[in-house]
């Protein structure tokens, strides 16, 4: 019997592994990115406090066109760095959530870079 490999619990393995040693503080919280089939999503969290800060995902009203592509992506990426530079956030640590550094994370995370974010 062929059995079907389950992706997402690969991916949820490997998430677990990177934040084990990955975490967000007060001074660099931690850039979050998940990514579903039709959009993306990022959140900027402080871990010691357990609270989101501020968060930009491809369905908001100012990301134009279809939200799973790379350039609904990259301004997603923008748009959370212009919001956590409104809270006064300039440094992050990455958290690719597990995925590859490839595609779509890539270009939030380049879009990011190009709104501000240091990291």
């Amino acid at each position: 019997m062929i059995k079907k490999i389950d992706t997402n619990a690969q991916r949820i393995k490997r998430h677990k592994r990177v934040r084990a040693k990955v975490s967000g503080t007060p001074e660099r919280p931690r850039l979050n990115v998940f990514r579903s089939e039709a959009n993306i999503y990022a959140q900027i969290i402080d871990d010691v406090s357990g609270a989101t800060l501020c968060s930009a995902s491809s369905l908001d009203k100012t990301v134009e066109g279809y939200g799973g592509n790379v350039a609904a992506a990259s301004a997603a990426g923008k748009l959370l760095a212009q919001r956590a530079l409104a809270k006064g956030i300039e440094n992050v640590v990455f958290d690719r959530g597990g995925y590859l550094y490839h595609g779509r994370v890539q270009a939030l995370a380049e879009g990011a870079r190009e709104g501000g974010l240091k990291f």
